[in-house]
């Protein structure tokens, strides 16, 4: 597998989550706002800096930090041709 980190996925490219990372109140904030392993999102912007991360998942548009994201595992999903 190509598993890297959700603060890699490039904008309007798609992954799904493999494994959620973190702390303890972190892990199980990011899990209640619907960041569970087998999730697909897709990125859909960055800010210049690098800071926020803006997502789409289940329908809803979600802001995380870098550091938030870079505690999410992934592997991309390959759109077929």
């Amino acid at each position: 597998m190509n598993e890297r980190t959700l603060r890699d996925v490039k904008p309007k490219e798609s992954a799904r989550i493999v494994k959620v990372g973190g702390s303890g109140t972190i892990r199980r904030r990011l899990m209640d706002m619907g960041l569970v392993t087998g999730c697909e999102v897709t990125v859909q912007r960055v800010a210049p800096l690098g800071d926020p991360i803006e997502i789409r998942l289940k329908g809803y548009h979600l802001t995380l930090r870098k550091e938030e994201a870079s505690s999410i595992l992934v592997e991309p999903i390959e759109v077929p041709a």
